[in-house]
């Protein structure tokens, strides 16, 4: 009885290691279909020296430059309206909540040309707050303004979502004991709400910036591809296949893979979000 309750044992423990094995192999090669065409790209563009060229090119750098500038920008105006709207999610209860969360979460899911052709009908030359926009002479479409209308409308969800889930998480009793202590709703928010709440802060900053950095559909739908105002750079790599120049559109998009890939590096070296929340526990 002992041996054989021994030998279940020990053959339990061998089919435990094949299947950790097995898992292990399929998530390596998942891994690998992930990542194999990045590495490919880049390898590519540093090898045949293309990637050299590209950084010198004035088309990527006002390019590099304008996309750098667009995504701060869209990026700051996430964070002003993004945050209280996600503030407002995760702590009210109110009618409408759930289509309210609905709306936020739609441009996630859709298309990106859908997401510019609609912006185009709001904001475009015949869309619905055209008459506002005349008035002053201004126009949207086709300028750099929409190129960060375009990115923030495509890449605040991330950051909403995101911040919704880290202040949900805030342990109310924190909160209250402040309240207590006298402290004001402000500060409240600022010292304690938001430090809590870091963490998923930064990983939705992170996500947003990627994401609006990598926008080309809803762009190139309602802000065209200008060179110098609306090239973004998605757009360059996209101008530069379409005309023929398959080295010069590989490089570009190894300069956004190294940017993107840069920063989510810099997040896990650095512990941003969790210096975030260290800060708010002390």
């Amino acid at each position: 009885m002992i041996q054989t309750a021994a030998g279940r044992s020990g053959a339990a423990a061998q089919r435990g290691r094949w299947g950790e094995r097995s898992l292990r192999l399929v998530a390596w090669l998942f891994a690998l279909f992930l990542g194999l065409p990045v590495v490919a790209l880049v390898g590519r563009a540093v090898l045949d020296g293309s990637l050299a060229v590209a950084v010198a090119s004035p088309v990527v750098l006002d390019a590099l430059w304008l996309s750098l500038v667009t995504t701060a920008i869209s990026l700051l105006i996430t964070v002003a309206l993004g945050l209280p709207l996600a503030f407002v999610l995760a702590r009210h209860r109110f009618r409408g909540r759930g289509l309210l969360e609905a709306v936020v979460d739609l441009p996630i899911v859709l298309p990106p040309a859908v997401a510019g052709l609609a912006l185009l009908l709001v904001f475009g030359r015949r869309g619905v707050l055209a008459a506002p926009f005349e008035l002053v002479g201004f126009s949207v479409p086709f300028t750099t303004v929409a190129v960060i209308l375009a990115q923030t409308f495509v890449s605040a969800p991330f950051f909403i979502r995101s911040a919704r889930t880290g202040i949900a998480g805030v342990d109310r009793d924190v909160e209250d004991a402040a309240r207590v202590d006298g402290a004001s709703e402000r500060q409240l928010f600022q010292g304690i709400t938001v430090p809590l709440a870091g963490a998923a802060l930064a990983a939705g900053l992170v996500m947003t910036w990627a994401r609006a950095l990598g926008e080309f559909g809803a762009t190139i739908m309602f802000a065209g591809n200008v060179e110098g105002r609306t090239q973004t750079l998605p757009l360059v790599v996209y101008s530069e296949f379409q005309g023929g120049d398959l080295d010069a559109s590989v490089a570009a998009a190894a300069i956004l893979v190294l940017a993107a890939f840069g920063v989510l590096v810099a997040v896990r070296v650095f512990h941003w979000g969790r210096v975030l929340d260290v800060r708010g526990v002390a």
